[in-house]
């Protein structure tokens, strides 16, 4: 029996394995960087182990701090969640031979497919279709369309698509230096792209006496940059036939290997119903909890049990209704999905009936590494939470993930919340007509415009001039009971002015023995107003804003759409000013490449600089044609939000 589990890993999926570790009564051990020190999941552990420094290679990447941990601690046993070293074999080996029980596969299943070339073969010698492999060397234009992949490792890091024969060699070579950052293996090959293809996986569990399952399918088509932001189970493309099909090509991928414990099977559907493998993740699958409400199952539990040499029974529980998993990310999908670090001031989902559990009936599940007041660093993936409702049928499933994350409050961080729900409301998804391309189809300026018209930002913005107002008056010392800027006889109007979404809003409004009245919003009226609560009648109805101050920011909140302003001193600091021409670091990172130099010549839309940030490479490019007089950056270096790379100067005409 395993009696304290090191689990190798943080955010989320250590949370989540810790609370299974908890219902099974299993001691805990967590480990956390310098940054993660006050992560929810060092305290919810039983105890703790510093991974002294901030990067996951001195981290959470470093074998010998984590098995020195698990000694210290008296761990008998590590979980090694997803992501990090959780498919990587010579850490499967090391905890081995330090005499303590690996919660994963074999580490010989693990090393043979571990690299995605050689899987490829054995799947092919085991009669699993697989594209064929192409050497980036030998690639040519009659190849193209192709996609470029790192060989170990997943999440969409190190893949890259190439579309002319001219991409090839910068796409190779970046995608080998994603690949060495986040897995330790600039290794890549490249495979015919399949367009308009659905992406299908299968989770298998199996048990070390010979049983084998196969708990159906996951669709995880809606994709950017290769990772996966929407899965959902069953897949609406996936019937019976095809299912079977589909589990018995995973069955016999699990057994070529020797297969034990839970993993994945990833496969391309094309439209014409053929289907190819992609790769098996020989671990917990991010998506695992939509699999886990319509199965009834505990994953990790039973990957434990498993562990400590137990029989599965021999057929998996019946499916029941249909889960749909959303991912919110720290990112502006606006901006080319630009990772946002700070403060989350503010995090809250309502109608949560389970966390890292399947509710007790259908209902909502939410899984986060957050809290409110959290830190997100640029170390680590972007990934705040997972979101997941689990209905009857699909259109109920859809409906309650949408209306969960409209009403959710996020404060603090640009997150892809307003994508996700446009996507859960869009008709192409509710008709189940998804594929990889799916959001390059519908297209970024459908799905990723804010929730909140132009209408809702003016109404938030009286809203949240009113409640700061109401703000000032409570703490008056005198007549702090009268509204701000009452007045016995008409005079000027209050003002207040923020910055909006597109541009500063002007907010002009007048209290008296009439009530209110602004031009910004004629016809509104105030019923009530309080520092965090606001209640206007507009356009004929009754509209409740609740209002939170952090900073210079203001959030405004309801069912209008989340408004996010920032006060605007009346006076600015002339030193504050940034010099035309001024190309800035849109996030904290590291410099990977300097693409320029002083006086050189530049057109619109160049990539200047290259910066690693959240384990992806994130290109700096010119906001305009000019040359370059200053340049502030050299490779290695670090740099803040908001720094000055470098300094253009327009080409005069």
């Amino acid at each position: 029996m395993i009696n304290r589990v090191l689990v190798s890993n943080r955010g989320e999926i250590a949370r989540r394995v810790l609370r299974a570790c908890r219902d099974l009564g299993v001691g805990t051990v967590a480990v956390h960087s310098d940054p993660d020190a006050g992560a929810p999941h060092v305290r919810e552990a039983d105890v703790a182990g510093r991974l002294p420094g901030a990067t996951p290679a001195e981290t959470y990447l470093s074998v010998e701090r984590l098995l020195a941990v698990a000694r210290s601690a008296g761990a008998d046993a590590v979980h090694p969640g997803y992501g990090f070293l959780s498919e990587n074999a010579d850490f499967a080996r090391a905890v081995v031979d330090a005499g303590l029980t690996w919660i994963g596969p074999p580490p010989e299943a693990i090393a043979a497919m571990g690299s995605k070339i050689e899987a490829k073969k054995l799947m092919a010698a085991a009669d699993v279709p697989v594209l064929p492999e192409l050497d980036p060397s030998g690639a040519g234009a009659a190849d193209l369309p192709l996609l470029v992949k790192a060989s170990a490792g997943g999440g969409g890091r190190g893949m890259r698509v190439v579309r002319a024969p001219e991409e090839l060699a910068d796409a190779v070579a970046s995608a080998r230096r994603e690949a060495e950052s986040a897995f330790g293996d600039p290794t890549v090959f490249c495979e015919p792209l399949l367009e308009d293809a659905r992406h299908i996986e299968v989770q298998i569990l199996a048990d070390a006496h010979g049983t084998v399952w196969t708990l159906g399918e996951r669709e995880c088509s809606i994709q950017r940059r290769h990772q996966k932001i929407v899965e959902e189970s069953p897949s609406p493309a996936v019937g019976p036939e095809l299912r079977a099909r589909l589990c018995g090509a995973a069955e016999s991928a699990a057994r070529a290997i020797g297969y034990t414990g839970a993993g994945t099977v990833e496969f391309m559907l094309a439209r014409d119903g053929r289907f190819y493998f992609l790769e098996v993740n020989t671990r917990l699958q991010v998506e695992h909890p939509v699999t886990e409400c319509v199965y009834g199952v505990d994953l990790v539990r039973l990957q434990i049990e498993v562990a400590e040499g137990a029989r599965l029974p021999q057929s998996p529980p019946e499916p029941r209704g249909h889960a749909i998993e959303v991912r919110l990310y720290a990112e502006d999908p606006a901006r080319d999905w630009r990772p946002a670090g700070g403060t989350l001031h503010t995090f809250e989902v309502p109608g949560v009936d389970a966390e890292f559990a399947v509710p007790a009936g259908y209902g909502l599940r939410l899984d986060s590494g957050v809290e409110s007041g959290a830190e997100v660093g640029v170390h680590y993936d972007p990934m705040l939470a997972k979101a997941i409702a689990w209905a009857p049928s699909r259109g109920a499933a859809a409906r309650r993930l949408a209306a969960a994350l409209r009403g959710a409050r996020i404060h603090g961080l640009t997150t892809n919340r307003d994508l996700l729900v446009r996507i859960l409301e869009e008709q192409a998804f509710l008709d189940g007509d998804t594929d990889t391309g799916y959001l390059d189809r519908v297209g970024l300026g459908t799905l990723a415009a804010p929730l909140a018209d132009e209408a809702a930002v003016r109404v938030g913005a009286l809203a949240a001039a009113l409640a700061q107002a109401a703000a000032n008056r409570a703490g008056a010392a005198v007549l702090g009971g009268l509204p701000s800027g009452w007045r016995n006889v008409r005079s000027q109007p209050q003002r207040r002015t923020f910055q909006g979404p597109d541009g500063p809003v002007d907010v002009d409004y007048r209290l008296d023995r009439s009530g209110l009245t602004s031009e910004l919003c004629p016809g509104t009226s105030l019923l009530s107003a309080a520092p965090d609560r606001v209640v206007l009648d507009h356009d004929g109805l009754r509209e409740t804003f609740t209002v939170t101050t952090a900073g210079d920011a203001v959030h405004v909140d309801s069912r209008l759409g989340p408004v996010t302003l920032v006060a605007v001193p009346r006076f600015a600091d002339p030193s504050g000013r940034i010099a035309p021409g001024s190309l800035l670091a849109p996030m904290p990172g590291t410099v990977v490449r300097v693409e320029t130099g002083p006086g050189a010549e530049v057109a619109e839309g160049q990539t200047l600089v290259v910066l690693e940030a959240m384990k992806m490479e994130h290109r700096v490019a010119a906001p305009s044609a000019g040359t370059v007089t200053e340049l502030n950056v050299t490779a290695g270096q670090q740099v803040e939000s908001g720094a000055v790379l470098a300094v253009i100067e327009g080409t005069p005409e």
